[in-house]
């Protein structure tokens, strides 16, 4: 297996155990990156990101019906890091607010999934870059053992494809 499609399967899993990410419109000056609940449809385990949220954020004002947008993620642990870019969609689809409906979204929509405020959205992932943390004590070993932390380091990182 290629190490890119190694870390695009180590990313895959970190998401669905973590589901938070900092999201953010590209290009978006005063826009701030905010923190998302990733959903993730059974059927397609690997993509698209789907996340609840209110049609009164600012991110939603800002988006229109389709916009540019970053994703960061950093697993609880801090074993692993990426940054993902690709497409985020307003996409309210009755079937797939259903499939994705969960006790904790449904906390916060008072209307339920008929909730005015409703407004699910789609972050189709295009192209990413992983990060898998190797620790500082780590390296510090390798150098004293005469090893090139570099290379390890070169071996945990990789631009994936996320479509």
């Amino acid at each position: 297996m290629s190490k890119e499609l190694e870390l695009q399967q180590t990313l895959w899993k970190a998401l669905k155990s973590d589901m938070t990410l900092m999201l953010a419109l590209s290009g978006v000056e005063e826009g701030h990156s905010h923190p998302m609940t990733a959903q993730f449809d059974p059927d397609r385990p690997d993509g698209p990101i789907w996340f609840f949220t209110s049609r009164e954020t600012d991110l939603v004002r800002a988006m229109g019906e389709r916009h540019r947008a970053v994703a960061h993620f950093a697993a609880k642990d801090h074993e692993l890091f990426a940054s993902m870019h690709g497409t985020l969609v307003l996409d309210n689809d009755p079937a797939t607010i259903d499939r994705l409906w969960n006790r904790y979204v449904a906390a916060w929509f008072k209307g339920g999934k008929q909730d005015p405020l409703l407004q699910l959205l789609r972050f189709d992932a295009e192209r990413g870059q992983v990060w898998l943390n190797d620790s500082s004590l780590l390296a510090g070993v390798k150098m004293v053992l005469g090893m090139d932390p570099k290379k390890a380091y070169n071996a945990k990182v990789a631009e994936v494809d996320l479509r």
